[in-house]
């Protein structure tokens, strides 16, 4: 990403680039630690995959999809409301590696924010970050991925949350003022807003398009104490190679990954491109390795529905338009036929057979 400063005006030009693969494991574990220290049970969902907490190893690395994975699953059962918002705390300013020794290494705080975009592939986020200028204030934007409702207020206020603490963290250790001066979030007004203004220390609006962190640009002009052009220069390239090393893209079993991110939602299934940009990849990449793999995104995306059309119509107990809702289906024909064409046979039909089925084996235990 480019940035440019005129002297009366900061000037954005960008081009974000897709993220990376592969990622450090640390901020899984911050994420997973702070929900622990919360009350909240995580060791039953890592458990599933065959995870201790304990035992993961911090300099490892991650791919991408299986956090976003388990994020998920656990973000799905979390009791408290405001726990996105409190876990935040637990990330820490030694965790960024070398990205945080480039940013405090940098001339000015606005250095600093256009260095941060840049190398955000170092950062714990899962949103795209970019920087928007204003007259007065400028603005961190944050563009939350697509995730199931259940789990996408604890996911962005985690994010929103890790990503002011960097900013107090840096503004501690560099004695510059980097406070928002206000926040906007991209869901509705929750029962429990009056917290977000007592932990942010600022107006949060809800209801946004998109994350909004608004800084006063006059905190922009300050000069970072520890600017040095030399350190910048090896921080940098320290982190260019993190950034070369990570950035493989893994081709061999693409198909599963793309499937195991569809089973994550229901109703608003994301699209071929959201995809992409959720495992690391771009679309083009996403769909030449998928006909690789003799499949498409399509073909993958009603695989899923099929096999959740069928748990539902045997064990949900939803009729076939409650079935056809849920899966994102704006009129029940449209169901009807998809199912016809995945199964052989009707919704309706399907139940039947399967509940007879189930009847003789009950009938015939001992």
């Amino acid at each position: 990403m480019d940035m440019l400063v005129s002297p009366n005006k900061l000037i954005v030009s960008a081009k974000v680039g897709f993220p990376m693969s592969k990622r450090s494991i640390l901020g899984l574990v911050y994420m997973l630690q702070g929900f622990r220290a919360l009350g909240e049970d995580v060791d039953s969902v890592l458990a599933r995959f065959g995870i201790d907490l304990d035992a993961i190893d911090p300099g490892a690395e991650i791919d991408r999809g299986l956090e976003m994975r388990l994020l998920t699953e656990v973000a799905i059962q979390i009791r408290d409301p405001l726990a996105g918002l409190k876990v935040g705390n637990h990330f820490a300013l030694a965790g960024y590696g070398p990205f945080v020794m480039l940013l405090m290494s940098c001339d000015s705080a606005y250095d600093a924010f256009q260095a941060g975009v840049r190398y955000q592939d170092l950062t714990f986020l899962f949103s795209q970050l970019s920087f928007h200028p204003g007259d007065r204030e400028s603005a961190l934007v944050l563009i939350p991925p697509p995730l199931p409702l259940v789990a996408r207020r604890v996911r962005i206020d985690g994010e929103v949350s890790g990503t002011v603490k960097l900013l107090l963290d840096m503004q501690a250790a560099a004695g510059t003022n980097f406070r928002p001066e206000r926040i906007e979030m991209p869901y509705p007004i929750p029962l429990e807003a009056a917290a977000y203004e007592a932990h942010f220390r600022c107006p949060v609006q809800f209801g946004a398009d998109r994350v909004r962190i608004w800084i006063r640009n006059e905190y922009l002009a300050t000069r970072m104490p520890a600017g040095d052009a030399v350190a910048h220069r090896m921080y940098r390239a320290q982190c260019d190679a993190l950034l070369q090393s990570r950035s493989h893209v893994v081709e061999e079993g693409l198909a599963d990954k793309v499937a195991a991110h569809l089973e994550l939602f229901t109703e608003d299934f994301p699209a071929a491109a959201e995809v992409a940009a959720a495992l690391g990849v771009s679309e083009r990449t996403l769909r030449r390795q998928l006909d690789a793999e003799s499949t498409s995104f399509r073909r993958l995306l009603d695989k899923v529905r099929a096999g959740k059309a069928c748990q539902l119509l045997v064990e949900g107990g939803v009729s076939v338009e409650g079935v056809a809702r849920q899966l994102g289906y704006a009129e029940p024909a449209s169901f009807i036929r998809a199912f016809q064409r995945w199964t052989g046979t009707t919704p309706a039909a399907y139940r039947r057979a399967k509940k007879e089925v189930i009847a003789i084996q009950k009938y015939r235990r001992p």
